[in-house]
């Protein structure tokens, strides 16, 4: 079985609540999940959040829209991610994505996986060695891996560490593969952070999304250098 995990919050100090803001009618969360799931290579979708209160509105709609969550402790990110993959059953790899990043590119992620499967690697991205825009990282890591460093972190190290840290950053113990464009466009950045990204991710949704809701990093590529209003997103 191959988990992913969408790592989400409602939580953001330039944009609060930016999981739950309108993206072509539907909440900016819900449509990372439509994305996520038109992947071909995974076999199920988790949303992972915290149980704190400021997170129930999210997670409350995502349960009423058929999406399975796992909510845990907010300052441990690695006993979340273990919960996660317990509860899913026999897992042999996690697709980590973050919760902002609407681009997220289904094809992309198939082509993560199938880099992960063909290699053998513990861990394998398009994170380490970046050739794509921000906002489209896809990290696939072994069941096995993120048990093995779960186990061993301390209080000290998981408390709000990525639970991929130990792991991407031990390529000796951990062996890595890298996902890579056809050339470098790693200084674009297409994460929702700030009330402008957010206004960009519903234009690029206005011209694309009806006709293809899975559309990709070309996709928008095409379009934002044809758009003088979107042009600061491709300079």
């Amino acid at each position: 079985m191959i988990l992913a995990i969408l790592q989400a919050r409602m939580t953001s100090p330039r944009l609060p609540g930016k999981a739950m803001a309108p993206l072509r009618g539907e909440p900016m969360i819900l449509r990372q999940v439509e994305r996520i799931r038109q992947a071909r290579c995974l076999s199920k979708v988790i949303v992972a959040t915290s149980d704190e209160a400021v997170d129930d509105p999210m997670a409350s709609f995502l349960v009423s829209r058929g999406q399975t969550v796992f909510r845990g402790a907010s300052e441990n990110l690695s006993r979340r991610f273990m919960r996660c993959v317990e509860a899913a059953g026999p897992v042999s790899h996690v697709v980590r994505i973050k919760g902002d990043c609407p681009f997220v590119d289904p094809g992309l992620i198939d082509e993560t996986v199938r880099l992960a499967l063909a290699s053998g690697a513990a861990y394998v991205s398009n994170r380490v060695k970046r050739t794509f825009p921000l906002g489209l990282e896809v990290e696939v890591v072994t069941a096995q891996a993120l048990a093995q460093t779960a186990h061993e972190a301390d209080e000290a190290t998981a408390a709000g560490t990525s639970p991929l840290a130990q792991i991407r950053t031990r390529p000796e113990r951990y062996p890595q593969a890298h996902c890579l464009a056809r050339r470098d466009w790693s200084h674009l950045d297409w994460r929702v952070k700030t009330p402008a990204d957010m206004a960009f991710a519903n234009g690029v949704y206005a011209a694309l999304h009806a006709d293809d809701p899975a559309f990709g990093m070309e996709d928008v590529l095409s379009l934002v250098g044809g758009r003088q209003d979107l042009a600061r997103w491709a300079a």
